[in-house]
């Protein structure tokens, strides 16, 4: 099935103290390229991230975030027993020289002891960057084809537009078949007229080689081949459309042949309804261009 190459999708999740959120988004880009920005503490999790993706897309500027949050837990409390004596042995010399020197400290509290540094100690949790970053990877898996499910779509959506286009184009041909096969008595009559003011007017000129002049200006004239490229190209451009798997550069290429044959056709017009139709051509094949740089 068609991918656009725009899209968009987030997701969130938690896993103990974790919290997650997942933003995942993509733009036109002629091939694939990815930038991540996920915790480096993740071990291994963008590694497989961009592996998922390549498995998943082959063009597209694809942005991922992944921001990571911690719920602050209490850790446990534990008393350091040989801390906790040096600094009663402090105490007590500095309670002795106060009394040698005939001063009167106040008491000491447990509360002073414990708050001395290194006494009474927390222990943080510390975290499994490696444990997390598997749980990450299976909830990625779930945003990545929402993300996908939104990319293909939005290719239905293009499919049918191009599809659109390629009815309108279509339909413009058959209206210039048409001109030009009711303007194709009129045509020969003016090149005949022609003929005949050249040789009234010159008496001495070569027959054979008026002849090659206004058939030369028959073929410049003559849009037929144009018509029939076009229309070969409009099938090509139903093959893609129809098939599966990425079409977008191939289609991009066929769109620069469409519009080169339309430029060819506007060129030869010599007839104002003819030049009008090819102007309206171009319109639209400029427009199909346009929703076809958005496919994959």
């Amino acid at each position: 099935m068609h991918q656009s190459m725009t899209g968009f999708a987030s997701g969130q999740g938690s896993h103990g103290p974790h919290s997650w959120v997942w933003d995942i988004r993509s733009v036109n880009s002629k091939g694939l390229d990815q930038r991540l920005r996920i915790p480096d503490w993740l071990t291994g999790l963008e590694a497989n991230v961009k592996k998922q993706i390549q498995e998943a897309l082959s063009r597209g500027n694809v942005s991922l975030t992944l921001r990571v949050t911690r719920e602050e837990e209490a850790g446990a409390l534990t008393l350091n027993t040989a801390e906790m004596a040096r600094v009663i042995d402090a105490m007590a010399q500095v309670e002795q020289a106060a009394i040698d020197q005939g001063l009167s400290l106040a008491p000491s509290r447990a509360a002073d002891i414990l708050a001395v540094r290194g006494v009474l100690t927390t222990d943080v949790p510390q975290d499994d960057g490696a444990a997390l970053a598997k749980h990450l990877q299976q909830d990625f898996a779930a945003v990545l084809e929402t993300f996908v499910d939104m990319r293909r779509g939005e290719g239905t959506a293009l499919i049918a537009m191009l599809t659109n286009h390629l009815d309108q184009i279509e339909t413009l041909l058959t209206r210039t078949t048409d001109l030009i096969n009711a303007r194709r008595d009129e045509m020969r009559q003016s090149l005949d007229s022609a003929l005949q003011r050249v040789t009234g007017a010159v008496a001495e000129a070569d027959p054979q080689r008026i002849a090659q002049e206004l058939a030369l200006i028959a073929v410049k004239s003559d849009v037929t081949e144009e018509i029939d490229r076009l229309t070969a190209h409009i099938a090509a451009a139903r093959k893609l459309l129809a098939g599966q798997g990425p079409a977008g550069r191939k289609l991009d290429f066929l769109a620069q042949e469409f519009n080169r044959e339309a430029n060819t056709l506007c060129s030869k017009s010599q007839n104002k309804e003819l030049t009008a139709l090819g102007l309206e051509l171009k319109t639209l094949i400029d427009q199909m261009r346009e929703q076809v740089q958005n496919l994959e």
